[in-house]
């Protein structure tokens, strides 16, 4: 409680907190402002099938399911902001972009905003047609009219979304985007627990729905755990001359994080494994592709399936967005040194090994948070819709984005001398990610 009295008693951090929050109920009412022309009933039938939706659906907060101005989510922007991170590796003259500074990174921003609007436009158009050919559409619209006011209506909605999350990360606390997507998660959180609630006896009734509570609190702690997890490599400074002063041999770290890759190898798995079902729902009269889905989306195949591209896309993330040579390159110029190893290739081996290693055991817990909330539903008889509310994507984003708003939170106790959440009775300072 003294903690929360020192948020109240900082007036810049109160009126921060008091920003994101309002921000965050505007996105919350706009879930129930309906697209014109959809019949939404069907469409919620349409979305209890497993296929690539259950993505959208975790990421939208329910605003697929009521299919309403926000029903593509936040997810091309995520989509755009991702491409752009591969681009800056592949593409040169990114690359160059990337490294003039603030200047460059508000250039990078701004092709990511275009690069989303883009991305609306063709999902909408797709999901406009396929609702269009499966019949639901308010009958006596003409296609055009559907056409034309569905997409503008969901880019629309896309592209607020998109600058409530800037306007939570410049004025708010947090980093809005993913503070949108953990709102759309929390939001299913109690129907969860009811629908856990309902369905006990196919799981052990009382003692079962007990057993399911504490399982997700231990996962939620292994997951706090992981997160924080890093190898910290040792680094010193050599000898140096600042003013008149020689500076003795500073000793310091580099930290790498276990899990480098966050959340982004489940999210890829899944959309690449589930998207043959997808297809196959539009494409009902081909017997081929329904086999396919099928074999895709359950059995020891699937979970094969799952697990060799979260360890793939694990490694693939981890490669992209740390670079070894450049960390090399930056200690040698910086008279930085790992004792006992090189400076400069040597270095950057070094360090690319240490990293190989951390990152096998990253993609090993993130393959069994994922999958393990599967095995017991399929052990337990616990329904697929429970098994995807508490699932281990899910934990990863609410686990992540809960500890980064707390440390930014923290931050700002602790410059103005105020005791944080973890402050000297607690034994430390809180860490993000």
């Amino acid at each position: 409680m003294a903690d929360v009295a020192n948020i109240a008693k900082i007036p810049e951090l109160r009126k921060r907190i008091l920003f994101s929050l309002g921000l965050l109920a505007v996105y919350r009412l706009g879930i129930f402002i309906h697209t014109p022309w959809v019949q939404t009933e069907a469409v919620k039938n349409f979305l209890k099938s497993d296929t690539v939706f259950e993505i959208f659906r975790m990421f939208s907060g329910g605003a697929l399911e009521q299919f309403s101005v926000f029903a593509l989510g936040i997810m091309p922007y995520i989509s755009a902001s991702i491409i752009f991170q591969l681009l800056t590796v592949a593409v040169p003259a990114i690359e160059r972009l990337s490294k003039e500074g603030e200047s460059g990174r508000h250039k990078i921003t701004q092709y990511t905003r275009y690069a989303t609007v883009v991305l609306s436009l063709i999902q909408g158009f797709g999901i406009s047609f396929g609702l269009r050919s499966q019949g639901f559409v308010t009958p006596g619209i003409s296609p055009i009219a559907f056409y034309l006011s569905t997409v503008l209506t969901l880019t629309a909605g896309t592209t607020f979304l998109m600058w409530l999350g800037e306007m939570i990360t410049e004025r708010g606390i947090g980093n809005g985007i993913s503070l949108i997507i953990f709102t759309g998660i929390v939001s299913r959180v109690p129907s969860g627990f009811r629908d856990a609630w309902q369905n006990k006896s196919q799981f052990g009734d009382l003692f079962g729905f007990l057993a399911l509570v504490a399982s997700i609190g231990l996962i939620i702690a292994f997951v706090i755990y992981m997160e924080r997890a890093q190898r910290r490599i040792p680094i010193q400074y050599a000898k140096r001359v600042v003013g008149r002063q020689l500076m003795g041999v500073q000793a310091s770290h580099l930290p790498l994080k276990v899990n480098s890759a966050g959340v982004i190898p489940p999210i890829f798995a899944s959309s690449l494994i589930l998207f043959p079902a997808t297809i196959a729902q539009f494409s009902k009269e081909n017997e081929l592709i329904s086999k396919v889905a099928v074999a895709l989306s359950t059995g020891w195949f699937h979970t094969a399936l799952y697990l060799a591209l979260i360890i793939f896309f694990a490694y693939f993330y981890t490669a992209v967005a740390f670079n070894p040579v450049d960390v090399a390159e930056n200690l040698k110029k910086h008279g930085g040194y790992v004792p006992g190893i090189r400076p400069g290739k040597s270095t950057a081996d070094f360090i690319d090994l240490i990293l190989s290693r951390i990152t096998l055991g990253g993609a090993l817990y993130i393959s069994a948070v994922c999958i393990l909330p599967n095995i017991l539903g399929d052990q337990l008889g616990i329904p697929y819709s429970l098994t995807q509310t508490f699932g281990g994507t899910s934990f990863l984003i609410l686990v992540g984005v809960a500890m980064d708003t707390l440390a930014q939170i923290e931050s700002h106790l602790l410059s103005r001398h105020y005791e944080g959440f973890l402050g000297a009775k607690g034994g430390g300072r809180f860490r993000g990610r």
